[in-house]
Formats: C-alpha cells, structure tokens, sequence
C-alpha cells in the first residue's frame, strides 16, 4: 500500500479542526471576561481612591477632567484631577449622577444625535463628533462657544446651546432646534461630560489634534 500524505488524511483535518475549534472557543470566552471587566463602570469610591477605571462612575461629573498624553501608550488618556462644580455641585451621589445620565442617554436616543453626529465610533459624521465634545476648548473659558452663549461656566453654556442652537450658528451645518427643554440639556451636558471620561484608546484620532485640546500644549 503506498504512504499517504499526512495533507491528504481526513482525520488530520477533522482532529485539526477539532483543536482550531476548541482552541478558538477557550480565547473567545477568556476575552468576553476580560472585555466585560475593561468596559464595567466604576464607583463613586474608586474615583475617591484615584482608582483609574476605563470607564469610570457617573460621579465623575464631580471631577474635573483633562486630556493628556501617555507616551507609554503613544495616544492621549482622559485624566480625572480634583473635584469641580458641574451646574453648581460637586457632590451628586451615584444615585443622582447615574439618573443625569440615564436622561441625557435616553435624550440622545430620543433626538436622534447618531444621525448627524458620532459618539464611541457610532453614528453619522455629518455633524462633529461628540465623544469628547466635553473636552473641546472651545466650550472652555477662554473659548468662542462659551462666549457666544454669554454664560459663566461650560456647562451652563454647553445647555444653553442645546436648547437653543438655531441662536448659535457655529458652523456651515446649523444643528436644528430639536425642542430641547433644560432638563434634558442638563442630562446630555452629563452624558457628554461621562462619555469624555472614558478610556477610548485615543479615539477619536483627529481631536487630540485641536489646539488646546491636549493638557499642556
């Protein structure tokens, strides 16, 4: 009988497939556990203990946030530093934070954002993206949003805005009033302050290019 191939030998294949598969499905669950671990939202006590989460509590609209290189990690982090006033307090509790949000994910949701603007990859590009529309200076102090707006602090301008947008003409695409009562503007500007905070790897690539968005630079 003439030798055959080891290539040629169905149960070769059948046992490799066998291993592939198995092989396969253990790196599959160990990384659906390590991806539920990385994106799991913090607490209120780990941002007290300076615990760095990849997605950190609702009450980290408590904290001031800025954007800073990592050159270990060759991109920008979102850093959490000292406690801020966000609509005049420093102290909404995870229960009172985590409502904020919840109302100003569900008002994204309800006005449609994702078909004009982008938020964590998803969504149109149309308009600018949002991920870490927190952090942009122009909402800052010295900024020509803030100013356009006449108010007195980022949030409050950032609201503002919201409700009003057709007074604002910012760009060539004007945002059109979507009947935004402050209530909701209030829970977006949390929405987006939370969304900044998170660990995105660097993304969206382009923003740590605006000037002054970057701490330090």
């Amino acid at each position: 009988m003439a030798n055959r191939s080891v290539w040629s030998d169905n149960r070769f294949w059948q046992r490799s497939a066998a291993w592939v598969t198995g092989f396969a499905s253990v790196l599959l669950i160990w990384l659906t556990f390590d991806t539920s671990a990385q994106i799991s939202m913090g607490t209120a006590q780990d941002l007290a203990d300076g615990v760095t989460k990849r997605v950190p509590s609702s009450t980290v609209i408590n904290y001031k946030i800025t954007y800073e290189m990592d050159t270990a990690r060759g991109h920008e982090v979102p850093v959490i530093g000292e406690k801020e006033l966000f609509f005049g307090r420093d102290d909404w509790s995870e229960e009172e934070a985590g409502a904020l949000l919840h109302l100003g994910k569900l008002g994204s949701q309800a006005k449609n954002c994702m078909n004009c603007h982008t938020l964590l990859g998803n969504g149109a590009y149309y308009a600018p993206d949002l991920t870490k529309a927190w952090l942009d200076p122009a909402w800052g102090p010295e900024g020509s949003l803030q100013a356009m707006t006449g108010k007195n602090t980022k949030e409050e301008a950032m609201a503002e805005f919201l409700q009003h947008p057709s007074q604002y003409p910012t760009h060539e695409r004007m945002m059109p009033n979507l009947g935004i009562t402050a209530d909701e503007a209030k829970g977006l500007v949390a929405f987006l302050k939370h969304m900044s905070s998170i660990d995105t790897n660097g993304f969206p690539r382009n923003f740590g290019k605006i000037k002054g968005a970057v701490h330090g630079k």
